[in-house]
Formats: C-alpha cells, sequence, structure tokens
C-alpha cells in the first residue's frame, strides 16, 4: 500500500481559451508534462447527508477538509485509486492518500473492511466516526493536462470540461456529467511548495489574469442547490392548491 503526503500553496485560475493558448507555451518552455497528464481525472466526493463539509466549505473558514475517492481515468474494481483527506488551514493545503483498489476502498468507507493498518489509514478511519455516516455525495470530472518542475516543487495543472454528477456515483461507471460551465472555461491550478517563479507572476500581471478562489465541488453544488429551489418554486406556483394556501 502506497502513501502519499503534500503540503502546499495552491493558486486558481479561470482562463478563457484564449488565455490558455497564450500561457501554454510559456509553461512548456518550463516545465514536462508529468505522467497522469491527458487523463479524465474521477473525484467521487464523500459527505453526509445535509452536506455539512461542502456546506462548510463554502462558508469559507480558516480551517476545512474534505474526504474524495479519487481515480485517473476509468478504473475497475482491481484497479488501484486514491482515498485521500484534503484540508486548507490557513491558506496552506495539506493532502493525506493511501492507494488502495477501488474495490478495497469502497468496502473500507463503507464500513465492510477493517482500516488499513498505516498512520493516514487510521486518519480518514478516525475522519470517518468523526463526521458518523458519510456516503457518496457528487462525483466531479474533467479532462487534465499537468506540468511539473524536474525535480522541483512546482506543479501546473489545466482542467477543462468540468462535468459532475449527482447519480451513478462510483468510478467504474462511464465518464459523462452535467458541464459546470455554460461556456468553455479552463482552470488552471499553481501548485508549489515556495514562492511562484518570477516568469510566471510577470506573465499573469501583464495578461491581468487574477487568482480565484473556486471549488469544483462547492461550484457544483450550489448549481443543483439553486436549480432544486428553482423547481419547487415551479410547482409551488404551477399547483393550483398550493397557490390558494398563500
Amino acid at each position: 500500500m502506497n502513501l502519499h503526503v503534500f503540503k502546499r500553496t495552491e493558486y486558481k485560475y479561470l482562463l478563457r481559451p484564449e488565455q490558455y493558448e497564450e500561457i501554454l507555451p510559456l509553461i512548456e518552455a518550463h516545465l514536462e508534462q508529468d505522467r497522469f497528464s491527458g487523463s479524465t481525472i474521477q473525484s467521487l466526493y464523500y459527505d453526509t447527508e445535509s452536506r455539512l463539509l461542502i456546506r462548510r466549505s463554502i462558508e469559507k473558514p480558516e480551517y476545512k477538509e474534505k474526504l474524495r475517492l479519487r481515480s485517473y481515468g476509468p478504473v475497475r474494481p482491481d484497479d488501484l485509486v486514491f482515498l485521500e483527506i484534503k484540508k486548507k488551514y490557513q491558506g496552506i493545503v495539506y493532502k493525506r492518500r493511501i492507494e488502495l483498489s477501488e474495490r478495497e476502498a469502497v468496502s473500507f468507507l463503507n464500513g465492510q473492511r477493517a482500516c488499513p493498518d498505516s498512520q493516514i489509514g487510521r486518519e480518514i478511519n478516525w475522519f470517518l466516526h468523526f463526521y458518523g455516516s458519510l456516503s457518496p455525495s457528487m462525483l466531479i470530472l474533467y479532462d487534465r493536462i499537468a506540468y511539473a518542475e524536474k525535480g522541483g516543487g512546482l506543479r501546473i495543472t489545466f482542467d477543462s470540461r468540468i462535468r459532475f454528477r449527482e447519480e451513478r456515483l462510483a468510478l467504474t461507471c462511464e465518464l459523462d456529467g452535467k458541464e459546470l460551465f455554460d461556456e468553455e472555461r479552463i482552470l488552471m491550478e499553481v501548485k508549489s511548495d515556495s514562492a511562484l517563479p518570477l516568469y510566471l507572476t510577470r506573465f499573469l500581471s501583464e495578461k491581468r489574469i487574477f487568482r480565484t478562489g473556486f471549488s469544483k465541488y462547492g461550484t457544483a453544488y450550489m448549481l443543483t442547490e439553486t436549480k432544486k429551489k428553482e423547481e419547487q418554486l415551479w410547482k409551488k406556483h404551477s399547483n393550483p392548491f398550493l397557490q390558494n394556501q398563500r
């Protein structure tokens, strides 16, 4: 069982297609594509029945955490996936994850399998017991091109066709989902364990590309909640009985 621990600062930028085309040659001149580049990433988020974790995250507290099951591409039950806790405290992102087969990870999360015998496994087990009954809440999918600094701590990723769904919540299903944006947008994430390189900060400043606070799961959750409220309002106004109760 492989263990992975990350501590870094993450900066996010929503790019238009023409901005992506402009910045790409600069990135390719300094970084190399990593082994996950070209993958369709699946992130299956676990949450309480009331969506406590994502509701807290949207409030932008000083500390927040999420639990997710992630794969790089489609998987079968025996393929390896990452089970991870992602925490953010005072702007620093901490990610701790273990590598298991999809079957083992789902069985553990469903309470049908013992806690993996590792420090990170025990932390995830504590997380599950602390929040009580957690279950799959939403699946986020996107196509990623990823670059990394050779021997360094800088990684830059570009995520396109960000989509989501609230049904068929498993990594072993198809890679379809509802598009998150009405028009094409690429999410650039800059992940670093030190200061950003001067060539990048200069480019972003010259092109007036600014950081944004953006969560794929949070944005998808707010979209679904807005749609539910609109549907409830439509039903209320289209139902003669409910109209007479006003």
